[in-house]
């Protein structure tokens, strides 16, 4: 099993959204390193640091888990959707989504929070200029933050 950290704003998405929904596609990345971290490395049972970005303050607001492999993003194709892609085509898609499943909620770990620990200062989400969605997280920094909660 891997870990991850996935990024949304809370206007877009939130956690209580994925809590009443249960399950969501991960779709509008548009980044590669992003779509190849779903494409080639994320599997089914992955957990999901779920993240609210652009807000105040962002930080770690719950937990998911990937439920459905890398597939084609619907929206790539959709011209009237803010991430249509007119390069893509149903037999070649440039990007790609998973779907996740929320898992729980908890108290918000906030960026802040996570600077003031030393155990978490190779987190990618605290490099600087780091603007990456999808994250991987090592599973020593998983267990450490699910004892913050």
């Amino acid at each position: 099993m891997r870990y991850w950290l996935m990024k949304s704003e809370p206007d877009a998405y939130s956690i209580d959204q994925l809590a009443a929904d249960k399950t969501t596609a991960w779709t509008g990345i548009r980044n590669y390193q992003a779509r190849n971290f779903m494409r080639d490395q994320m599997s089914k049972g992955d957990r999901v640091f779920f993240y609210h970005s652009n807000c105040n303050p962002p930080g770690i607001i719950g937990v998911a888990e990937v439920c459905k492999l890398a597939y084609p993003d619907e929206t790539q194709f959709d011209p009237n959707n803010h991430y249509f892609d007119s390069t893509a085509t149903r037999d070649q898609p440039r990007w790609l989504n998973v779907d996740i499943r929320f898992i729980k909620k908890n108290r918000l770990v906030s960026l802040d929070e996570l600077r003031q620990h030393p155990a978490l200062q190779n987190m990618r989400i605290l490099a600087r200029g780091n603007r990456l969605s999808i994250t991987p997280v090592d599973p020593a920094e998983w267990q450490y933050i699910e004892g913050l909660f």
